[in-house]
């Protein structure tokens, strides 16, 4: 059995099969992005034909076992964006969900491409598939080179340090590093906020065993109660588009772009605290002072 069989037999015993509505939805939007990235593999991988057989898995963990709910939908036009995002789950499982949300719940659907740490690129297996979805490494180059075509990005300013917490960090947003605001302010693309909340608990006790990292070389070495993500119910939060202030451009100082970071920092993590607010009760939901 290939990964995807594998993954498919899981899902079966965790989920409930899909509708013929919800099969109708995902072919839908497999045509959709197929009209739109076409069938050939572009300079970055993404290669929609041959992500084909990923779409209806992604879906059914989409709907069915972190059973996402998105709100602010209405807020997403059919236009570029710069999606920044807080990260969170160990794994990165935030930005697989916010990419399906693109994915199956926007109209038209579109592929975000998401930056990744060089460190994913060298994975087996994982580093391949990703770049058929859209994932590409998160250089600057890169970045340009996509939003030059069109195409709308999703950042995670926080790096490592943000799906690398330990349990007592969660839900507490990192300090964002301000390149993806000094390519915004060059292209002038609006930055759309979006807070992710439920992803922490996925592996809800986790302790970062950061120096031990650091010796093996590693970006983090999470020890967990477990190591397969658990089902938690994940909620996704879209703010209001932020246009570039037309005083602020690519050569502006580092004082300048650094004033528009901790206000937008400030504002996801804001939009994170109202979000916990509403979730969903999880056995293993971290506990705040709501």
């Amino acid at each position: 059995l290939d990964i995807f069989q594998k993954i498919n037999k899981f899902i079966d015993k965790s989920t409930e099969k899909l509708t013929a509505s919800e099969h109708d939805t995902v072919n839908e939007a497999y045509k959709d992005l197929l009209k739109r990235y076409g069938t050939e593999e572009d300079p970055w991988g993404l290669n929609v034909p041959r992500a084909k057989k990923s779409i209806l898995i992604l879906y059914r963990l989409y709907r069915h076992y972190f059973k996402v709910r998105l709100f602010g939908k209405e807020k997403v036009q059919d236009e570029q964006y710069m999606v920044i995002s807080n990260h969170s789950g160990q794994i990165a499982i935030d930005g697989l969900l916010i990419g399906c949300a693109f994915a199956f719940e926007m109209k038209p659907p579109r592929v975000l491409r998401a930056m990744v740490e060089r460190f994913f690129t060298t994975l087996p297996f994982i580093n391949k598939w990703a770049s058929e979805c859209g994932a590409v490494l998160g250089d600057r180059e890169n970045c340009l080179n996509l939003l030059e075509r069109g195409e709308s990005l999703m950042i995670f300013p926080e790096g490592v340090r943000g799906v690398s917490k330990s349990t007592s960090n969660y839900y507490q947003v990192q300090e964002f590093t301000a390149g993806f605001y000094r390519m915004a302010a060059a292209k002038k693309i609006k930055i759309l906020p979006i807070c992710v909340v439920g992803a922490e608990e996925v592996f809800p006790y986790v302790y970062q065993a950061k120096k031990f990292a650091k010796f093996l070389g590693l970006p983090a070495l999470p020890i967990s109660a477990n190591y397969f993500p658990l089902p938690s119910p994940i909620d996704i939060h879209i703010g209001d588009p932020i246009e570039i202030p037309e005083s602020i451009g690519p050569d502006s100082s580092d004082l300048e772009i650094y004033q528009q970071v901790e206000e937008i920092e400030g504002l996801i993590q804001s939009m994170i605290d109202e979000g916990l607010k509403s979730r969903r009760p999880w056995k293993f939901a971290k506990k705040t002072n709501e």
